[in-house]
Formats: C-alpha cells, sequence, structure tokens
C-alpha cells in the first residue's frame, strides 16, 4: 500500500521545532546574558549602562583566570582518570577470564545515574576529619601522623574534588568504549593472540586505532562536561578554601548571587561560554590530527 506524503507545511512544522527550542534554549539565554552584562546591575529595576566596562574588569580579574586554571586542571585529571580507567576497565572486561560482564557493566554505571549534588555529599562525609571513613583508615593502619582535614589543604583541594568527578563518570564513558569495542570483529583478536601479541600490545595496536573516533567523542563530552562543573564543588568546598578550589562556574554562581552583581556575573557567563568554546575547538583540532595520524 503506498503512504501518502505528508503536507510541506507538516514537514516544516517538524524541522522548525527542534531549531525554535535550540533558539529558545541557548540562543535567547545567552544574547539576554550578553545585553545584561553591558550594564551595571545589581538585580533590581534600575540598570546603568556602562559598554564593555564588565569585560575589562573581567580581563584584570585574576581569580577569573584563577578558576580558569583549576577547570583545565580538572579536565587534564578527569581525562586520565574517567577515559583512561574506562579504557583498561574495559579491556579487563573484554578478557576470557572476567565472567559475569553484564554486572560489571550494570555496577560500572550505576554511579553516573546518582546526583552530582548526593556525589559531592557522599565524597564530603570520606574527607570529613573526625567522622570520614579516610581518616578512619590511616587511624585503622597506624598512621594517624597522616590524618588532617582534608578539604582544607590548599595543595591537595583540587585533586580532592576530581576524584568524585572521575568515580562518577568511570562507568559512563566504559559503556560508550564497551559498545566501541563489541564492533570488533573477535578472530582479529584471536590472530593477534596466535602471533603472539599480549593484552597490552593488542590494546595499543588493535583496539586504540580501531576506536580511535569513539575516544575522540569521549574526550570532546570529557572536556565540555568539566568546563562547566559546578555542583559536587558547591556541595563539598564552595570554592575554597580562600579561593583554592574556585571553577569558573562557582565563581559566576558567587558573583551573581551572593553578591547580587547580576551585570559582571553575566559578564563572567559569557566568559565561560566563549573559553569553553576556545577549549573545546582546541580539543576538535588535536582530535582531528590524532584521527589523521
Amino acid at each position: 500500500m503506498l503512504t501518502r506524503r505528508p503536507p510541506l507545511r507538516v514537514i516544516i512544522g517538524y524541522l522548525m521545532i527542534p531549531l525554535a527550542l535550540y533558539i529558545f534554549a541557548v540562543f535567547i539565554p545567552l544574547m539576554t546574558a550578553a545585553f545584561y552584562s553591558l550594564f551595571e546591575w545589581k538585580g533590581g529595576p534600575n540598570k546603568t549602562f556602562i559598554g564593555v566596562a564588565n569585560y575589562v574588569t573581567l580581563i584584570k580579574d585574576k581569580v577569573f583566570w584563577l578558576s580558569f586554571s583549576h577547570n583545565l586542571y580538572l579536565i587534564l585529571l578527569c581525562v586520565i582518570g574517567q577515559v583512561g580507567i574506562a579504557f583498561v576497565f574495559v579491556m579487563m572486561i573484554n578478557t576470557r577470564s572476567v565472567k559475569l560482564k553484564s554486572i560489571h557493566r550494570t555496577f560500572g554505571f550505576f554511579p553516573s545515574t546518582i546526583a552530582a549534588v548526593y556525589v559531592g555529599f557522599i565524597w564530603t562525609m570520606i574527607y570529613d576529619s573526625r567522622r570520614g571513613v579516610l581518616n578512619w583508615l590511616l587511624a585503622l593502619i597506624g598512621r594517624d601522623d597522616l590524618k588532617q582535614v582534608w578539604l582544607n589543604n590548599s595543595d591537595l583541594v583540587m585533586t580532592l574534588v576530581s576524584i568524585p568527578l572521575i568515580w562518577q563518570y568511570i562507568g559512563y564513558y566504559m559503556l560508550i568504549l564497551l559498545s566501541a569495542t563489541s564492533s570488533i570483529d573477535k578472530e582479529i583478536f584471536e590472530s593477534a593472540e596466535l602471533d603472539g601479541a599480549n593484552a597490552v600490545q593488542r590494546s595499543i595496536h588493535i583496539v586504540l586505532p580501531m576506536i580511535k573516533s569513539t575516544i575522540i567523542v569521549c574526550l570532546v563530552l570529557c572536556v565540555s562536561g568539566n568546563m562547566k562543573v559546578f555542583d559536587n564543588i558547591f556541595v563539598m568546598t564552595s570554592g575554597g578554601p580562600g579561593n583554592d578550589s574556585m571553577v569558573m562556574a562557582m565563581y559566576g554562581y558567587k558573583i551573581s548571587f551572593i553578591q547580587q552583581n547580576m551585570g559582571y556575573g553575566s559578564a563572567i557567563s559569557v566568559g565561560i561560554f566563549v573559553l569553553g568554546l576556545l577549549v573545546i575547538g582546541a580539543m576538535q583540532l588535536f582530535s582531528n590530527k590524532f584521527s589523521k595520524d
């Protein structure tokens, strides 16, 4: 039976709905933030036009650039921790000696289903100086000298807040990489095994080149996600001690809603958007070069 082609207005309607949603959800808020960034605005009905003065202040703002460096540090740790460890786990799960692979996938993915706020609370309790699991374990093995108020350690705090992020999303990237490796013909692995290639050699010389595009997708997702990280930082440290764990989204929140400086907060949000595009663009250039090699 022949199917009747839908009217042209219906086709145009279906095409316009996603575009309209994108404009409403992304373009309009961005333009609104760009508009308010040109004003000195404390959130009330009165606004004073000051042009690009907020952006001049932003360029000279040391806390903002410190926050940006913290985001870059998080990206570095999470690329290694989330994607790197996920790849190692995928290689381990794909070995013949591992049984009940579906259970490993389920439990590996479970942390990524937990809200980031709850993850922050969980790890805050682990790091707690009086009742935390970490100090309890140190006392259990007789290393009371290493016990401390972990989240007040300026030298370690950025690494400590990155561990929950790594823990939460290893399973997420593991599932993506597992779906990619499942498409590789098993005969390739059997041939390599007969030729004497060990597990590490098979991972580097066979799996990596064949799932290169999927790894690039994981890296871009990891970079974009950690450029806007906020929830667990807010719960665990609120950017402290001082500004030692401040990230850009946390800084924008404090300026906008704690200090009630909506105009400058809008400029910060535009700055985050621009820097995010630059970092993701640099990542894409690196990925394209990597995919051609």
